[in-house]
């Protein structure tokens, strides 16, 4: 029998992340260290509560740490907020507070929001300058995506 003991669900978290932005990193690195990325990333994939032991199993096919680093990152990640914990058969199970899809969605506004405090008229410029040198096809996509925002404004 599966002893399951959950505490209260509480109300959506909003996940805190860093007021720095790491220019250099790749993808969620940019926002979370490198570590709790691939953590983060190690549930999402295993794609259920589990336990510290299945998410370091994992992180360690593509980076040597050690056990307890894992633990400790996905206690971290808890506190901010961005994974929950509950106990099963007396063992810790990990599971994110939301889909990959929506914490990118929240990290890049927040990120968009962070930028644009520099100068947003600057920064939109760069913006569509480098999306229509690196991925014209998006760029097309953003271009009819502003023209309907702005058919819906004047409606």
């Amino acid at each position: 029998m599966v002893e399951r003991r959950r505490a209260a669900r509480k109300p959506a978290v909003q996940p805190r992340l860093q007021d720095t932005v790491r220019l250099s990193a790749e993808g969620l690195a940019k926002v979370l260290g490198d570590l709790e990325a691939r953590v983060l990333r190690s549930v999402w994939a295993l794609g259920r509560p589990v336990p510290a032991r299945a998410v370091h199993a994992r992180v360690i096919e593509e980076h040597r740490v050690a056990f307890l680093t894992v633990v400790t990152v996905l206690n971290k990640l808890v506190a901010k907020g961005i994974l929950s914990r509950e106990k099963l058969n007396d063992l810790f199970h990990y599971e994110a507070r939301q889909s990959e899809a929506e914490f990118t969605a929240l990290a890049s506004r927040r990120l968009v929001e962070g930028i644009l405090s520099l100068s947003s008229e600057a920064v939109t410029a760069s913006f569509v300058d480098v999306l229509a040198e690196q991925d014209p096809e998006q760029f097309e996509r953003l271009a009819r995506l502003v023209r309907r925002r702005e058919r819906n404004q004047k409606e």
